[in-house]
């Protein structure tokens, strides 16, 4: 093999730790996971948040318009 390929091949096939690589992909990875799961949980507080019975939309709309009336004075 021209130019000493072969040594460098397995040089870093037998380094102790990798170029860094692996450690992108992992910290990836992670991040990921946790991405997954704040959209699962927003996901789930959305559709709990659309299907309730009670009238705290209208609260908030009655909170809204106070305030909106008291700023403007």
């Amino acid at each position: 093999m021209p130019f000493g390929f072969d040594t460098r091949v397995l040089a870093l096939a037998r380094e102790p730790f990798p170029n860094g690589s692996i450690v992108i992909a992992r910290f990836a990875q992670c991040a990921a996971m946790i991405a997954l799961a704040v959209i699962a949980l927003a996901s789930v507080g959305v559709y709990r948040a659309s299907t309730s019975d009670n009238d705290l939309p209208t609260e908030y709309a009655m909170v809204d318009k106070a305030i909106q009336s008291n700023l403007g004075e």
